[in-house]
């Protein structure tokens, strides 16, 4: 039996949730392909394998599951990576082998289509991020595709920040979001707002030392705000 980690309702259905475990992997699988079927657009997301859901299951990771009686209904992730093998702590600035032990990673987070607009993937964040071993980690990492509106605010409410956009995966251009778990960066006042679709303006920032803190919606397009860092840097 798994500890049931929070309880709660959603509108008058109880719900309750745990630590999965590898004997969950059916079912992650199942909830998964659910969400891939329901997407417009499947780039948004990059699953993952049994292997991968394997690998975070069997201690190199966490992941909690929210269900109504026994059926699960989402799910998060996060990863403790080999090394730093997708190389998202070297994206952020991270050059010593010590400190990129000490980067976690914001794997999968899905809700099934059924349970959209109950603001799951918020209460999943917070219930995840109480857990992480404070001692043994500084950052925590993620990757989302611009235009994903809901992954990136996602982020963004957690305290996240943009650091870097590059292609990741193969080829697929992706926003590199950091969280530092020790400290904030420190930022001049003044913004800079920028087209989501302004690749080349927003590595530009990128490179010149401006992080992304927000974004907003004007007219048809979405934009993001830069900020830049201070003398002292990120990490």
């Amino acid at each position: 039996m798994c500890e049931v980690i929070e309880e709660g309702v959603l509108k008058d259905i109880p719900y309750h949730v745990k630590k999965l475990k590898v004997d969950h992997i059916p079912q992650i699988l199942d909830l998964q392909q659910a969400v891939v079927d329901s997407l417009p657009d499947k780039q948004t997301l990059e699953p993952l394998s049994d292997e991968e859901f394997r690998f975070i299951l069997e201690g190199n990771g966490l992941m909690i599951g929210v269900f109504i009686e026994d059926r699960l209904i989402a799910f998060r992730a996060l990863l403790i990576p080999e090394m730093d093998d997708q190389g998202l702590g070297k994206d952020i600035g991270l050059t010593e082998e010590e400190d990129l032990k000490r980067v976690l990673y914001q794997e999968i987070s899905n809700v099934h289509p059924d349970f959209r607009g109950y603001g799951l993937q918020k209460k999943m964040a917070q219930i995840i991020m109480k857990h992480i071993d404070m001692s043994n980690f500084d950052y925590v990492l993620a990757t989302v595709m611009p235009y994903n509106i809901p992954s990136i605010k996602d982020k963004l409410h957690q305290g996240m920040y943009i650091a870097a956009l590059k292609e990741k995966y193969g080829g697929k251009l992706r926003y590199i979001f950091f969280k530092p778990l020790h400290k904030k960066p420190k930022l001049k006042k003044e913004s800079v707002f920028i087209s989501m679709g302004d690749i080349e303006g927003q590595k530009n920032l990128l490179h010149n030392g401006y992080i992304g803190v927000a974004i907003k919606e004007q007219g048809d397009d979405w934009f993001v705000e830069y900020k830049k860092v201070l003398d002292e840097g990120l990490v």
